[in-house]
């Protein structure tokens, strides 16, 4: 779980894909999908689906920690977001 808060803390509020997650932290998608939907499902992360970039790709889950999950990770890494939470934040 540290790897992912460090991932998703690493760059502020801004929305993450899971496949950059998976290459940033070296997690394999069986251990970090369902990682992130536990996190989803306590608070610490909120999800979203992504329009594709481009026709003909399909929609992306995109991730990112809530300001619960920001103090999670200052609380266990010390670690703060890059982007305040409340300020520049969009969704």
């Amino acid at each position: 779980m540290l790897l992912v808060l460090e991932g998703l803390t690493a760059n502020g509020r801004q929305w993450r894909h899971g496949y950059d997650l998976m290459k940033e932290t070296g997690l394999l998608s069986g251990t970090l999908y369902p990682m992130l939907m536990r996190m989803t499902e306590q608070g610490l992360v909120e999800a979203k689906w992504q329009a594709p970039d481009k026709p003909g790709r399909p929609a992306r889950h995109a991730y990112r920690l809530t300001a619960a999950g920001a103090a999670f990770a200052l609380d266990l890494t010390g670690a703060q977001p890059s982007t305040p939470f409340g300020k520049g934040a969009t969704t």
